[in-house]
């Protein structure tokens, strides 16, 4: 089975990793919807919330609380936006939660969801850094 998600928690793939914590691993959206986006995924494959087994439900959840506060503490963002889709939209099918930092007016509405792109890759790193460092 080819997995992108699969291939950046084994490390075979690179990617900007934010948190490696047992069971769950989080790392940034390559194409963001604003900077720090961050993408939570179960280190076993299981492609939707369905499939989760009810065990991992409480270090999956509590990593994706932990990265909202991230957003606002470390990034300034007024608010967070968590969230997950199950096959319909599911653009890698591995059970993924989106934790996107949020401000007011900044242009997310609804289900239009326009996506950005970090400035660089050592800019992508930076942010990486900082969510990682906040994490502990």
């Amino acid at each position: 089975m080819d997995c992108l998600f699969c291939e950046i928690v084994k490390g075979e793939r690179p990617a900007h990793v934010v948190l490696d914590d047992g069971p769950v691993v989080a790392f940034l959206d390559t194409r963001p919807l604003f900077k720090g986006h961050t993408l939570l995924v179960p280190r076993t494959h299981y492609e939707t919330l369905a499939d989760l087994p009810a065990d991992l439900l409480e270090p999956l959840f509590a990593a994706g609380q932990r990265l909202s506060a991230v957003m606002e503490s470390e990034l300034g963002a007024a608010g967070s936006f968590v969230a997950m889709n199950n096959r319909i939209s599911q653009s890698v099918p591995h059970l993924h939660v989106h934790v996107v930092p949020r401000n007011r007016k900044d242009g997310l509405r609804g289900f239009f969801w326009p996506r950005t792109k970090y400035d660089s890759d050592d800019e992508a790193r930076a942010y990486a850094d900082r969510i990682r460092g906040a994490l502990g």
